[in-house]
């Protein structure tokens, strides 16, 4: 692989992208694309239209991590100038016209699907752009932007089938991610011990909700427990360990295992509406992440 093309992977976070597409997964499998069928049977009329949701969301998130980096071009060229645009390996023009390219790609997939997802799409991106440019640069808003934007790209997956009134799922995210990029908060420098006990008790909260909703929504597969109780010891194990030591390199772990665990909190969700097999297929993207997270960063 060329150090140019490398580098602009780099800029797109691969090992993150799945954890998107695991995302239009559980909303659709919230809007009950797979209610009902047997293990191995797909709704063929819908099966494309959901590929292309999934990809709409993938090149919305590829856009937003691309942009992050080009407005923090100033804070990387003192804290990360290995960076590929801080380095000069991605001139900065072509990393914007690229970030945006990649959105706009985005939401004319999602478009392709409906109206509805493709309006999603656009505050989608318009959330995107405002966490990159302004919101992370507050304490609150930063880390409440970025929970929307995860809880957006939920909701585009339930909007396949317009099954809006799942929308308090949206909630799930929102909360989980607001948590992690507390846990962000000060990466570089260390001593955040008060973000993790905050993102601690948020984390305990999500699994409640995610057992009241299941318990409200649908009285499916008691399989997701499992995937669940997965997706704590994944998320809980190194936000203790990152308590215990308060270093940059332990806060890191748990930012990473923080992105990485969203994939099994959608199995855990998706599995309630559908069954087993959905839930594997979503685990599926675990390991391609955790692949992924060893060739380049995910923070």
């Amino acid at each position: 692989m060329s150090p140019k093309l490398k580098a602009y992977l780099q800029l797109c976070r691969p090992a993150n992208l799945p954890t998107a597409a695991a995302d239009i997964f559980a909303g659709i499998s919230i809007a009950g694309l797979f209610a009902g069928l047997d293990a191995f049977e797909i709704p063929h009329s819908n099966f494309f239209p959901a590929f292309i949701l999934i990809m709409a969301s993938v090149f919305l998130y590829a856009g937003g991590v691309v942009l992050n980096d080009v407005f923090d071009i100033e804070i990387d060229k003192v804290e990360r100038p290995e960076r590929p645009i801080p380095s000069g390996v991605v001139p900065l023009w072509k990393a914007r016209l690229f970030g945006f390219i990649l959105l706009l790609v985005g939401i004319s997939l999602a478009f392709l699907v409906n109206k509805t997802c493709g309006l999603i799409s656009i505050f989608l991106a318009v959330a995107i752009l405002s966490y990159d440019k302004f919101a992370k640069h507050h304490a609150f808003l930063g880390p409440l932007n970025m929970g929307v934007c995860r809880g957006l790209n939920l909701i585009m997956g339930i909007s396949l089938l317009n099954a809006m009134e799942n929308w308090p799922y949206v909630l799930i995210p929102v909360v989980f991610i607001f948590a992690v990029t507390m846990v962000s908060r000060d990466e570089v420098h260390g001593k955040n011990k008060g973000n993790i006990v905050l993102a601690g008790l948020l984390y305990i909260l999500v699994l409640l909700g995610v057992y009241y909703l299941h318990c409200v929504y649908t009285g499916g597969d008691l399989w997701y427990l499992v995937f669940l109780a997965l997706f704590a010891f994944m998320v809980f194990r190194p936000l203790i360990n990152a308590y215990k030591e308060n270093s940059p390199a332990n806060i890191k772990k748990a930012v990473k295992a923080g992105v990485l665990s969203i994939i099994l909190l959608d199995a855990a969700i998706a599995v309630a509406h559908s069954n087993i097999i959905i839930g594997l297929i979503i685990l599926l993207l675990l390991p391609l992440s955790m692949y992924l997270a060893k060739q380049f960063a995910v923070t």
